[in-house]
């Protein structure tokens, strides 16, 4: 596989760093695939982190110490589950790493959208610290979310560099009180992340979830979308991996690249041509293969 730098050769520091990769991922003709690891029931354990239930996770146990929290994506609507990930968890787990593959409350189910899907995420994450405390390293823990997991992994490691969530009622001010960003990722990771929400409410994206999110556009509630929007946190002081493929017809590559543009020298763009939405998940993919290579020199196994 070929990699360039596009347009940074001669950059300064701080510069953002864009990754073209070409090759064996240019197309379907030359996308080389591997026998795909796929796990099974008893590879992982169930945890609960709150009462509801869609607050639970799945425990997959690994050698060494690393934590890969997995967000999964679907347009934060309730027929995308956690399920999407278990190619990706078997993986990891197989690599060395321990998984918490986290569900969450959609927006489509009472209690889910603005703020209780984003205040279920930072539960889960902050409970990852008490997953196994023998066998977790709290400073090894990267998170990876895809599509709509993108923009929520993105929007919890920049959550302790932003204003509070604005709580809608008693029980909501309550919770978030409580968020004290236990966990401090080494590494996030958005695969195909809907990183501007703004735009995507713009372009109407699957059939205006963004507004059913949010509860309304950008100029109905800008104060939920400068809480919510990764486009709004400025630049974050964490690693970031924004990796999109051009062929994506679910969420537009535009999007992450938007949002590489405006976050700093802490983020790298890697653009995969002619890859699509759902390569990114699976495992068996030269995509996959690029996105731990990657990954492991920020958060090794």
């Amino acid at each position: 596989m070929q990699t360039v730098r596009c347009g940074v050769a001669n950059a300064p520091t701080g510069a953002l760093r864009i990754y073209h990769v070409a090759g064996d991922l240019a197309g379907a003709g030359g996308t080389k695939r591997r026998k795909p690891v796929t796990g099974s029931s008893d590879a992982y354990r169930i945890r609960r982190y709150g009462t509801q239930s869609h607050q639970y996770g799945e425990y997959w146990l690994g050698r060494t110490g690393a934590l890969v929290i997995l967000i999964h994506g679907g347009y934060w609507r309730e027929k995308y589950r956690l399920d999407l990930m278990h190619p990706m968890a078997a993986d990891l787990q197989a690599r060395g790493y321990s998984v918490w593959n986290v569900e969450y409350r959609p927006m489509d189910i009472a209690g889910g959208g603005w703020p209780g899907t984003f205040e279920d995420v930072a539960s889960a994450v902050d409970a990852a610290v008490d997953l196994d405390p023998g066998a977790i390293d709290p400073e090894r823990i990267g998170l990876i979310g895809h599509s709509a997991g993108g923009q929520l992994a993105l929007w919890v490691a920049g959550r302790a560099e932003r204003s509070p969530i604005t709580p809608v009622d008693d029980a909501s001010a309550a919770a978030a009180g409580q968020f004290a960003c236990r966990v401090t990722p080494k590494v996030v990771v958005s695969l195909a992340g809907v990183c501007d929400l703004a735009a995507a409410a713009r372009l109407g994206l699957s059939g205006g979830a963004v507004l059913e999110l949010l509860g309304g556009g950008p100029g109905d509630r800008p104060e939920v979308y400068a809480q919510a929007d990764p486009m709004s946190a400025g630049p974050l002081t964490v690693s970031q991996l924004i990796v999109h493929g051009t062929a994506d017809e679910d969420v537009p590559y535009e999007l992450s690249r938007r949002y590489a543009l405006n976050a700093g020298e802490r983020a790298a763009l890697v653009t995969l041509p002619e890859t699509d939405h759902f390569d990114l998940i699976d495992p068996a993919s030269a995509a996959w293969d690029r996105i731990m290579r990657e990954l492991v020199p920020l958060l090794p196994a």
